[in-house]
Protein backbone atom coordinates (compact mmCIF):
# COMPACT_ATOMS: atom_id res chain seq x y z
CA UNK A 1 0.00 0.00 0.00
CA UNK A 2 1.80 3.37 -1.17
CA UNK A 3 1.77 6.45 0.69
CA UNK A 4 0.25 9.95 -0.74
CA UNK A 5 -1.45 12.64 -0.39
CA UNK A 6 -4.10 14.95 -1.10
CA UNK A 7 -3.08 18.73 -1.91
CA UNK A 8 -5.24 21.21 -0.14
CA UNK A 9 -6.85 18.68 2.13
CA UNK A 10 -6.35 17.60 5.81
CA UNK A 11 -8.31 14.74 6.13
CA UNK A 12 -8.91 12.13 9.38
CA UNK A 13 -7.82 8.63 10.03
CA UNK A 14 -10.17 5.42 9.92
CA UNK A 15 -10.22 2.48 11.57
CA UNK A 16 -11.88 -1.11 11.88
CA UNK A 17 -11.35 -1.47 7.78
CA UNK A 18 -13.74 -2.08 5.53
CA UNK A 19 -16.15 -3.94 8.08
CA UNK A 20 -17.94 0.15 8.38
CA UNK A 21 -14.25 2.31 9.51
CA UNK A 22 -15.62 2.55 13.00
CA UNK A 23 -13.51 4.95 15.19
CA UNK A 24 -13.41 4.53 18.96
CA UNK A 25 -14.06 7.34 20.57
CA UNK A 26 -11.12 8.47 23.51
CA UNK A 27 -11.31 10.06 26.67
CA UNK A 28 -9.27 12.55 28.30
CA UNK A 29 -8.09 9.54 30.34
CA UNK A 30 -6.27 8.25 26.99
CA UNK A 31 -5.05 11.22 26.14
CA UNK A 32 -3.59 11.80 29.63
CA UNK A 33 -1.46 9.47 29.58
CA UNK A 34 1.26 10.77 27.34
CA UNK A 35 3.53 12.96 29.00
CA UNK A 36 3.65 15.23 26.67
CA UNK A 37 -0.20 16.17 27.07
CA UNK A 38 -0.24 16.06 31.45
CA UNK A 39 2.33 18.58 30.96
CA UNK A 40 0.29 20.36 28.85
CA UNK A 41 -2.47 20.31 30.80
CA UNK A 42 -0.80 21.41 33.82
CA UNK A 43 0.80 24.44 31.88
CA UNK A 44 -3.08 25.27 30.67
CA UNK A 45 -4.47 24.88 34.19
CA UNK A 46 -2.19 27.93 35.17
CA UNK A 47 -3.13 29.69 32.55
CA UNK A 48 -6.87 29.78 32.61
CA UNK A 49 -7.16 30.54 36.38
CA UNK A 50 -4.47 33.71 35.44
CA UNK A 51 -7.14 34.10 32.81
CA UNK A 52 -10.18 33.90 35.22
CA UNK A 53 -8.21 35.78 38.13
CA UNK A 54 -4.75 36.78 37.39
CA UNK A 55 -6.22 40.72 37.74
CA UNK A 56 -7.15 39.66 41.57
CA UNK A 57 -3.99 37.89 41.87
CA UNK A 58 -1.39 40.34 40.98
CA UNK A 59 0.70 41.32 43.59
CA UNK A 60 0.87 45.14 42.74
CA UNK A 61 -1.54 47.15 41.03
CA UNK A 62 -0.03 47.15 36.92
CA UNK A 63 -1.15 50.44 36.50
CA UNK A 64 1.09 52.26 39.05
CA UNK A 65 3.59 54.16 37.89
CA UNK A 66 6.79 54.33 40.36
CA UNK A 67 9.42 56.36 39.08
CA UNK A 68 12.02 55.70 42.21
CA UNK A 69 11.67 52.22 40.75
CA UNK A 70 12.95 52.25 36.89
CA UNK A 71 14.25 49.08 35.10
CA UNK A 72 14.38 47.08 38.31
CA UNK A 73 15.73 43.93 38.13
CA UNK A 74 14.30 40.74 39.65
CA UNK A 75 13.98 41.01 42.99
CA UNK A 76 12.07 40.52 46.64
CA UNK A 77 9.45 43.13 46.22
CA UNK A 78 9.16 42.82 42.11
CA UNK A 79 9.93 39.62 40.93
CA UNK A 80 10.12 39.58 37.25
CA UNK A 81 11.61 43.07 38.06
CA UNK A 82 9.77 46.61 36.42
CA UNK A 83 9.72 48.16 32.80
CA UNK A 84 10.18 51.37 31.89
CA UNK A 85 7.84 53.29 33.82
CA UNK A 86 8.68 51.58 37.43
CA UNK A 87 5.69 49.55 36.94
CA UNK A 88 5.39 45.57 38.02
CA UNK A 89 6.36 43.35 35.05
CA UNK A 90 4.83 40.33 36.93
CA UNK A 91 1.49 42.06 37.65
CA UNK A 92 1.62 43.27 34.10
CA UNK A 93 1.63 39.79 32.76
CA UNK A 94 -0.92 38.52 35.27
CA UNK A 95 -3.64 40.94 34.63
CA UNK A 96 -2.96 41.06 30.64
CA UNK A 97 -3.63 37.42 30.43
CA UNK A 98 -7.69 37.84 30.57
CA UNK A 99 -7.67 40.18 27.07
CA UNK A 100 -4.73 38.32 25.65
CA UNK A 101 -6.37 35.03 26.06
CA UNK A 102 -10.50 35.51 25.83
CA UNK A 103 -9.63 37.71 22.34
CA UNK A 104 -7.91 34.97 21.41
CA UNK A 105 -10.76 32.09 21.82
CA UNK A 106 -13.15 34.92 20.51
CA UNK A 107 -11.24 34.33 17.15
CA UNK A 108 -10.97 30.59 17.57
CA UNK A 109 -14.82 30.73 18.11
CA UNK A 110 -15.63 32.86 15.13
CA UNK A 111 -13.68 30.43 12.79
CA UNK A 112 -15.14 27.47 14.49
CA UNK A 113 -18.82 28.42 13.42
CA UNK A 114 -17.98 29.79 10.36
CA UNK A 115 -16.15 26.68 9.08
CA UNK A 116 -17.14 23.74 10.17
CA UNK A 117 -20.81 24.04 9.63
CA UNK A 118 -20.00 24.64 5.60
CA UNK A 119 -17.51 22.13 5.83
CA UNK A 120 -20.20 19.45 6.60
CA UNK A 121 -23.03 20.88 4.65
CA UNK A 122 -21.02 20.65 1.32
CA UNK A 123 -20.98 17.13 1.47
CA UNK A 124 -24.40 16.38 1.90
CA UNK A 125 -25.68 19.71 0.00
CA UNK A 126 -24.27 19.02 -3.61
CA UNK A 127 -21.57 19.79 -5.63
CA UNK A 128 -23.11 23.98 -6.36
CA UNK A 129 -22.98 24.29 -2.53
CA UNK A 130 -19.21 22.72 -2.66
CA UNK A 131 -18.02 24.80 -5.01
CA UNK A 132 -19.02 27.93 -3.87
CA UNK A 133 -17.63 27.10 -0.29
CA UNK A 134 -14.73 25.88 -1.85
CA UNK A 135 -14.11 29.05 -3.63
CA UNK A 136 -14.58 31.21 -1.05
CA UNK A 137 -12.42 29.49 1.29
CA UNK A 138 -9.72 29.67 -1.52
CA UNK A 139 -10.34 32.98 -1.84
CA UNK A 140 -10.25 33.67 2.04
CA UNK A 141 -6.76 32.11 2.38
CA UNK A 142 -5.23 34.35 -0.32
CA UNK A 143 -5.68 37.15 1.67
CA UNK A 144 -2.74 38.88 3.82
CA UNK A 145 -4.17 38.74 7.20
CA UNK A 146 -2.10 41.65 9.22
CA UNK A 147 -3.84 43.94 6.14
CA UNK A 148 -7.23 42.54 6.50
CA UNK A 149 -6.87 42.88 10.06
CA UNK A 150 -6.00 46.52 10.33
CA UNK A 151 -8.25 47.63 7.71
CA UNK A 152 -11.17 45.62 9.64
CA UNK A 153 -10.26 47.32 12.78
CA UNK A 154 -10.08 50.45 11.41
CA UNK A 155 -13.67 50.28 10.02
CA UNK A 156 -14.89 48.71 13.31
CA UNK A 157 -13.17 50.62 15.87
CA UNK A 158 -9.73 50.07 17.18
CA UNK A 159 -10.47 47.57 19.60
CA UNK A 160 -8.77 44.29 20.43
CA UNK A 161 -12.53 42.44 20.35
CA UNK A 162 -12.86 44.17 17.17
CA UNK A 163 -9.77 43.29 15.71
CA UNK A 164 -10.26 39.48 16.17
CA UNK A 165 -13.35 39.58 13.92
CA UNK A 166 -10.63 39.55 11.05
CA UNK A 167 -8.59 36.93 12.61
CA UNK A 168 -11.43 34.31 13.04
CA UNK A 169 -12.86 35.01 9.51
CA UNK A 170 -9.39 33.94 8.31
CA UNK A 171 -9.34 30.97 10.94
CA UNK A 172 -12.50 29.75 9.37
CA UNK A 173 -11.28 28.25 6.19
CA UNK A 174 -8.53 25.52 8.05
CA UNK A 175 -11.84 24.58 9.90
CA UNK A 176 -13.48 24.09 6.89
CA UNK A 177 -10.78 21.80 5.04
CA UNK A 178 -10.22 19.85 7.89
CA UNK A 179 -14.41 19.18 9.05
CA UNK A 180 -15.23 18.86 5.26
CA UNK A 181 -12.35 16.25 4.80
CA UNK A 182 -13.70 14.18 7.81
CA UNK A 183 -17.07 14.17 6.79
CA UNK A 184 -16.14 13.29 3.30
CA UNK A 185 -14.72 10.04 4.98
CA UNK A 186 -17.53 9.18 7.38
CA UNK A 187 -20.27 10.08 5.17
CA UNK A 188 -19.65 6.66 3.09
CA UNK A 189 -19.80 4.21 5.99
CA UNK A 190 -21.95 1.40 5.77
CA UNK A 191 -24.31 2.94 9.00
CA UNK A 192 -24.50 6.46 6.98
CA UNK A 193 -26.01 4.61 4.12
CA UNK A 194 -27.89 2.06 5.59
CA UNK A 195 -29.60 5.24 7.77
CA UNK A 196 -30.22 6.72 4.03
CA UNK A 197 -31.67 3.72 2.73
CA UNK A 198 -34.20 3.81 5.68
CA UNK A 199 -35.54 7.46 5.00
CA UNK A 200 -33.37 9.14 7.85
CA UNK A 201 -32.88 12.65 6.39
CA UNK A 202 -29.80 14.58 6.12
CA UNK A 203 -30.15 16.57 9.66
CA UNK A 204 -30.06 13.64 11.04
CA UNK A 205 -27.82 12.00 9.61
CA UNK A 206 -25.28 14.54 10.09
CA UNK A 207 -26.63 14.88 13.52
CA UNK A 208 -26.93 11.44 14.83
CA UNK A 209 -23.90 9.92 12.78
CA UNK A 210 -21.37 12.17 11.16
CA UNK A 211 -21.26 14.88 13.93
CA UNK A 212 -19.74 12.95 16.58
CA UNK A 213 -17.52 10.61 14.22
CA UNK A 214 -15.85 14.29 13.10
CA UNK A 215 -15.48 15.91 16.81
CA UNK A 216 -11.87 14.17 17.23
CA UNK A 217 -10.82 16.20 14.37
CA UNK A 218 -12.67 19.13 15.62
CA UNK A 219 -10.63 19.21 18.33
CA UNK A 220 -7.11 18.86 17.40
CA UNK A 221 -7.68 21.37 15.04
CA UNK A 222 -9.13 23.50 17.56
CA UNK A 223 -6.29 23.23 19.97
CA UNK A 224 -3.90 24.03 17.06
CA UNK A 225 -5.76 27.44 15.80
CA UNK A 226 -6.14 28.76 19.57
CA UNK A 227 -2.15 28.35 19.41
CA UNK A 228 -2.31 30.26 16.33
CA UNK A 229 -4.67 32.87 17.72
CA UNK A 230 -2.87 33.56 20.59
CA UNK A 231 0.18 33.90 17.94
CA UNK A 232 -2.08 36.44 16.45
CA UNK A 233 -3.08 38.38 19.43
CA UNK A 234 0.72 39.07 20.78
CA UNK A 235 1.65 40.19 17.05
CA UNK A 236 -1.15 42.85 16.43
CA UNK A 237 -0.69 43.67 20.47
CA UNK A 238 2.97 43.97 20.15
CA UNK A 239 2.77 45.93 16.76
CA UNK A 240 -0.14 48.12 19.09
CA UNK A 241 -3.15 47.48 16.88
CA UNK A 242 -5.95 46.99 18.95
CA UNK A 243 -5.10 47.83 22.29
CA UNK A 244 -5.77 50.87 24.04
CA UNK A 245 -2.37 51.90 26.34
CA UNK A 246 -2.34 51.44 29.83
CA UNK A 247 -4.25 48.22 29.33
CA UNK A 248 -1.57 45.52 29.64
CA UNK A 249 -0.99 42.25 26.91
CA UNK A 250 1.44 39.97 26.48
CA UNK A 251 2.29 41.39 23.11
CA UNK A 252 2.16 44.91 24.32
CA UNK A 253 4.49 44.39 27.63
CA UNK A 254 6.65 42.79 24.74
CA UNK A 255 7.19 45.67 22.34
CA UNK A 256 7.86 47.77 25.43
CA UNK A 257 10.50 46.13 26.89
CA UNK A 258 11.62 45.64 23.33
CA UNK A 259 12.80 49.59 23.46
CA UNK A 260 14.67 49.56 26.34
CA UNK A 261 17.09 46.80 25.62
CA UNK A 262 19.72 48.65 26.71
CA UNK A 263 18.30 49.45 30.13
CA UNK A 264 16.79 45.95 30.57
CA UNK A 265 18.43 43.40 27.80
CA UNK A 266 16.53 40.46 30.26
CA UNK A 267 13.18 42.08 30.00
CA UNK A 268 11.65 40.82 26.48
CA UNK A 269 12.46 37.00 27.57
CA UNK A 270 9.73 37.04 30.04
CA UNK A 271 6.73 38.09 27.96
CA UNK A 272 8.08 36.05 25.30
CA UNK A 273 8.58 32.76 27.05
CA UNK A 274 5.35 33.18 28.43
CA UNK A 275 3.96 33.42 25.61
CA UNK A 276 6.10 30.86 23.63
CA UNK A 277 5.40 28.10 27.03
CA UNK A 278 1.49 29.02 25.89
CA UNK A 279 1.32 28.09 22.11
CA UNK A 280 4.04 25.11 22.79
CA UNK A 281 1.09 23.56 24.79
CA UNK A 282 -1.57 24.13 22.52
CA UNK A 283 0.55 22.22 20.15
CA UNK A 284 1.77 19.64 22.21
CA UNK A 285 -2.38 18.99 23.51
CA UNK A 286 -3.19 19.02 19.71
CA UNK A 287 -0.77 16.16 19.22
CA UNK A 288 -1.59 14.30 21.87
CA UNK A 289 -5.26 14.29 21.23
CA UNK A 290 -4.32 13.76 17.29
CA UNK A 291 -1.87 10.85 18.43
CA UNK A 292 -4.61 8.95 20.57
CA UNK A 293 -7.45 9.30 17.98
CA UNK A 294 -5.87 9.15 14.80
CA UNK A 295 -7.58 12.46 13.45
CA UNK A 296 -6.04 14.23 11.12
CA UNK A 297 -4.96 11.39 9.00
CA UNK A 298 -6.36 9.11 6.33
CA UNK A 299 -5.63 5.77 5.38
CA UNK A 300 -7.52 3.33 3.06
CA UNK A 301 -10.64 5.07 1.64
CA UNK A 302 -11.68 2.51 -0.92
CA UNK A 303 -13.81 3.73 -2.85
CA UNK A 304 -13.98 6.97 -1.74
CA UNK A 305 -17.05 9.45 -2.67
CA UNK A 306 -16.65 12.69 -4.98
CA UNK A 307 -15.70 15.67 -3.40
CA UNK A 308 -19.34 16.98 -4.64
CA UNK A 309 -21.46 14.48 -3.76
CA UNK A 310 -24.12 14.29 -1.28
CA UNK A 311 -24.59 10.18 -0.43
CA UNK A 312 -23.77 8.69 -3.75
CA UNK A 313 -21.10 6.14 -4.25
CA UNK A 314 -17.75 6.82 -6.90
CA UNK A 315 -17.23 5.73 -9.81
CA UNK A 316 -14.52 2.75 -9.45
CA UNK A 317 -12.01 4.69 -11.42
CA UNK A 318 -12.11 6.81 -8.97
CA UNK A 319 -11.02 4.43 -6.20
CA UNK A 320 -7.92 5.42 -4.41
CA UNK A 321 -6.07 4.22 -1.23
CA UNK A 322 -4.24 6.69 1.12
CA UNK A 323 -2.20 6.06 3.99
CA UNK A 324 -1.28 7.63 6.88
Amino acid sequence: MSRSSIPGELSVAKEGGAAGGQRSLIGPRSVLRLRSARIAVAVLVVIGILTAFGATLAPQNPLTVNANALFQGPGPHHLLGTDYLGRDVLSRLMAGTRLSVLTALEAVGIGLVLGTGPGIATVFLGRWFDFAANRVTDALMTLPWIFFAVAVTAALGNGLVQAMVPVGILLAPFFFRVTRAATLEHARAQYVEAAALLGATKLHIVRVHVLRKVLPTIAVTTASMAAAALLAVSFLTFLGIGVQPPAPTWGGVLSSDLGYLAQAPWAPFIPGALIAITVGALNALADAFRDRSGAGTLVLASPIIRTHSTLEPADDDEQSQYVA
